[in-house]
């Protein structure tokens, strides 16, 4: 009896060191997928991925600085790059990508207008110059009569591109157009050129075959255009239609942690390290506007 008893003690003593361990065990296996005393999650809890799409291989320059101050931040901020301004809305809108970053504020509205998506402006980014440039001529006084000039064919685009035209002294619009003047709405050419409307990443390689050209900002560098080399240099960039921007999904920004996520990307974009990309890498062909608008603000 007694040698049974001793056994059962022996027993019932590691049973109980077993069950304590088990229990250590898991309380520093919850230690780990939970929260740190500082408030931050771990490393593989926090880590997410957001793709974001682009136009145009100047974005990595743009978008590098806050690509590694994210990565501090657990969150992987991948660039997707597109050929055509037509694209990123839809891929964004079928949640192919997370977020985009190549429009201003009136070519987003339109696309919203005509394909109504359900995407918003949640901060911005920067202005850039709608340049004219040329091959054959160095100064804007000499187009003629008959001479060809090259715009983009997008409404947004091209309304810009015919204010441009407007400012250079070539047509005057009518001043009821508002934001996106079409051709129709010129009512004097005081220069009798033929405007022709292209695709705007084909408008580059196009230089050569009219006599000049309005050229976007992002494919006007990937071509080596540089702002200098203007026939024509863009004036009106205090407007904040013409402001470029970071879009989401609307539907993502009632999910407080995507929010959140985006937040972050918003802030790491609007920082010195970016601004300093504008002015040393870009000669300041890049201007930054409205970064004290909180547009995620609640």
């Amino acid at each position: 009896m007694k040698r049974n008893k001793i056994i059962a003690v022996l027993l019932s003593a590691a049973l109980l060191a077993l069950a304590l361990s088990a229990c250590g065990s898991k309380s520093h296996a919850s230690k780990e997928d939970s929260p740190s005393e500082s408030g931050q999650k771990t490393e593989s809890a926090a880590k997410v991925t957001v793709k974001l799409g682009v136009v145009g291989s100047i974005y990595e320059d743009l978008w590098k600085p806050a690509k590694e101050a994210l990565k501090d931040e657990g969150i992987d901020l991948e660039l997707v790059q597109f050929s055509d301004y037509v694209t990123p809305n839809n891929a964004l809108a079928n949640g192919e990508i997370d977020l985009n970053s190549f429009q201003h504020r009136i070519y987003l509205q339109n696309e919203i207008d005509s394909h109504g998506y359900k995407i918003q402006n949640i901060g911005n980014t920067f202005i850039i110059p709608l340049n004219l440039y040329s091959r054959k001529l160095s100064s804007v006084k000499e187009l003629k009569d008959g001479d060809t000039v090259a715009i983009p064919d997008d409404l947004t685009n091209g309304g810009r591109a015919l204010k441009v035209l407007e400012a250079a002294g070539l047509i005057e619009l009518d001043p009821n157009a508002a934001f996106n003047p079409t051709i129709d709405n010129i009512v004097k050419y005081h220069v009798g050129i033929k405007i022709e409307e292209l695709k705007a990443n084909v408008i580059p390689s196009a230089l050569s075959d009219v006599t000049a050209a309005v050229v976007n900002g992002n494919y006007a560098l990937d071509f080596g255009l540089k702002s200098d080399e203007a026939i024509y240099k863009d004036s009106v960039l205090d407007v904040e239609e013409y402001w470029n921007l970071i879009a989401a999904r609307t539907a993502d920004l009632e999910d407080p942690d995507k929010a959140a996520v985006y937040e972050k990307v918003v802030k790491a974009f609007q920082s010195p390290e970016t601004e300093k990309v504008f002015k040393d890498t870009y000669g300041g062909y890049f201007i930054k506007a409205g970064w004290d608008q909180n547009l995620l603000a609640k």
